[in-house]
């Protein structure tokens, strides 16, 4: 009996302790979220998806081209600067020339008339034939200098535009610890700002503001608060790195709810265009994005709304999806340096893992882990934004596991700020993106402009809040795609072709509300519950045009079977997706005779506000030409 007894408790204790260690096994192993469904992981720790009895194993593809190989990991030379692209059969050209910081308030460089050839990956930049007539900068004279480069490929594409500084040695030349992004002015108050930078070595960094000192920790990344400043008022910066010295300017913003006049700007999808040259510098539409800045420069603009699209995407590489979004920031950079740009997730900033089966189908969704590498995270670590967001969607009722951290990060990608008398609400219309639509029941995965409920959640209380607060006049909502798409998305946005079916699904489930129901639900809380919300502010279609969402909009298709809302007031939506992605015609729709100004010209919005009162300008940024305006209140 004894003996029987120990055999068996004996058994159980080895049945349990292999339960256990099986069990932290996968537990540590196992990187796939439970939102998921249908996504597994083998012995080797390869993905695959299961799909008609067969395995689907993830794309693994190589990129053509990341930020670290065309930093070109920059050295001194005798006679100059030796780059190293990290590619044995690149071949290209490279571009050079000294960026002279004292001659312009927005410097650039200017190139030399002989451009270094990249043979076999590798280059060598001759600084010594820019001295005498060429040394516009007098490095011969201060023994240092500030050089900009480009990259380009042997098709002629623009891959990469960098910085490189350099000292004058005893055997030639050094690089410098120095600036190679940046600065730009972010996160703008009434009394201060966050100036953030990137330098190519650790180091720290100091910015003298109103002969204050602000110095940063030792870092390649520096994000750098500026306080105790007066409201409304211009400030000189400089920017020490080692010993190389920027000079720039910010103007702090209006006390909130003073009411005094000031604009701002608005586009969206600078995604690259065709045409050649710098309307595609990998990624992005260079040639456009410089245009805008600088027209919104003009206009004495106090900050400026970037919308989604920034670059083209879709990608499952991070080092590639940083290219395009340095390439996109080195663009708005000489201008960025004097007033904030806030930015937000368009579908094309998806970041994923892909699954391609036999007979081609594509299928993607958004890369895990999300902590470290979603397309929500990597663009957070590109760009300085508000992080009064909600958390996640983690706590909602479909939330799988309410013990763990389940779904991407909304820290700045969804948020509000305010700039006197308005506030603009930045929504997230592309989270947790699945991109191949149809195969979302597959996997489960976020649609393509659905708003899930924790979002929803926020966005009914910050307007609340907003609607309660005697300093908020005006409220701009701003998500990628529209409400009512007018050409190029209407078969999907909020609309989908009339169908409420597609939704987000999560751990193989599909949500309660459609497309349709979640934007109803969105129109109710904007016109019916909102007294402030005047516009909202779209892109996604590659086009600008204004539509009038109202009692008289018909927002329905024929047959409509759920619970239809009536909108007791009229609010604008506002599309300008066109800031130089390619272009989209105009489509037939249930409200196109409320869609006016509609055109595929290149565009940039500028609201100037003035109290209670806001008047639009629309101007074609590369010809100046004014083809919109209008009263919105």
């Amino acid at each position: 009996m004894n003996l029987k007894f120990n055999s068996i408790f004996f058994s159980l204790i080895l049945l349990l302790l292999f339960s256990c260690k099986s069990t932290s096994q996968i537990t540590e192993k196992s990187i796939i979220p439970e939102v998921y469904t249908n996504i597994h992981e083998d012995e080797e720790g390869k993905f695959y998806i299961e799909k008609n009895e067969k395995k689907i194993y993830e794309t693994i593809s190589k990129p053509n081209y990341t930020l670290s190989n065309m930093k070109g990991s920059p050295k001194g030379t005798a006679k100059g600067i030796a780059f190293d692209f990290g590619i044995s059969d690149f071949s290209g050209t490279l571009y050079f020339g000294f960026i002279p910081f004292k001659d312009s308030k927005h410097a650039l460089p200017v190139y030399f008339k002989n451009p270094s050839t990249i043979s076999k990956g590798k280059t060598n930049l001759n600084i010594k034939q820019l001295a005498g007539k060429y040394d516009m900068i007098n490095w011969e004279i201060n023994k240092k200098g500030t050089l900009g480069y480009r990259v380009v490929n042997n098709k002629g594409i623009i891959l990469y535009d960098g910085i490189v500084s350099f000292n004058v040695t005893e055997n030639g030349f050094e690089v410098a610890t120095g600036i190679i992004e940046g600065p730009y002015v972010n996160l703008l108050t009434a009394d201060g700002a966050t100036i953030s930078l990137e330098t190519n070595f650790p180091t720290a960094a100091k910015i003298t503001v109103n002969n204050k000192e602000y110095i940063s920790k030792s870092s390649t990344h520096h994000e750098i608060k500026i306080t105790e400043l007066e409201a409304d008022t211009e400030y000189q910066y400089s920017i020490t790195v080692e010993n190389n010295i920027q000079n720039y300017s910010f103007k702090t913003a209006h006390k909130p709810g003073v009411r005094k006049p000031f604009t701002f700007a608005y586009a969206s999808d600078s995604r690259n265009g065709k045409g050649g040259g710098e309307r595609n510098v990998y990624g992005t539409n260079f040639y456009i994005m410089k245009k805008i800045m600088a027209l919104a420069t003009q206009e004495n603009v106090s900050f400026m709304q970037f919308s989604g699209d920034l670059i083209n995407g879709y990608l499952s590489n991070i080092d590639e999806m940083n290219l395009q979004y340095a390439n996109c920031k080195r663009a708005i950079e000489p201008f960025a340096h004097y007033f904030p740009v806030y930015t937000s997730m368009g579908n094309h900033e998806s970041l994923n893992r892909v699954f391609i089966d036999e007979n081609k189908d594509y299928i993607a969704v958004d890369r895990f882990p999300f902590k470290t590498e979603s397309g929500e995270v990597i663009f957070a670590n590109n760009f300085v934004n508000p992080t009064n967001g909600p958390i996640s969607e983690d706590g909602a009722i479909y939330d799988p596991n309410k013990k763990q951290i389940d779904f991407p990060p909304y820290k700045e990608n969804v948020f509000y700020y305010t700039y006197d008398n308005v506030a603009v609400v930045v929504m997230n219309s592309n989270y947790f993106y699945a991109p191949s639509t149809k195969q979302i029941p597959l996997t489960s995965g976020g649609l393509h402009a659905y708003i899930m409920d924790q979002q929803f959640t926020w966005v009914t209380e910050t307007i609340t809040k907003l609607e309660n607060d005697s300093s908020i006049d005006h409220i701009f909502i701003t998500e990628h795609t529209p409400f009512f798409p007018n050409g190029g998305h209407v078969g999907d946005d909020m609309w989908y072709n009339g169908n409420n079916i597609p939704r987000t699904w999560v751990a193989g489930k599909a949500l309660d509300k459609g497309i349709i129901e979640r934007r109803d639900q969105l129109l109710d809380l904007f016109v019916n519950k909102s007294k402030k919300v005047i516009a909202i502010l779209t892109g996604d279609e590659h086009n600008y045009a204004k539509t009038e969402i109202g009692p008289n909009t018909n927002i329905y298709p024929e047959g409509y079977k759920p619970q239809k809302i009536k909108l007791s007031r009229t609010i604008y939506q506002i599309n300008n997706g066109a800031a130089g992605a390619p272009y989209y015609a105009q489509e037939k729709t249930p409200w196109s005779d409320k869609a006016t100004g509609f055109t595929t010209q290149n565009a940039l919005v500028l609201f100037h506000v003035n109290a209670k009162n806001i008047k639009v300008e629309v101007v074609n940024p590369d010809t100046l030409e004014k083809f919109d305006g209008y009263k919105l209140r």
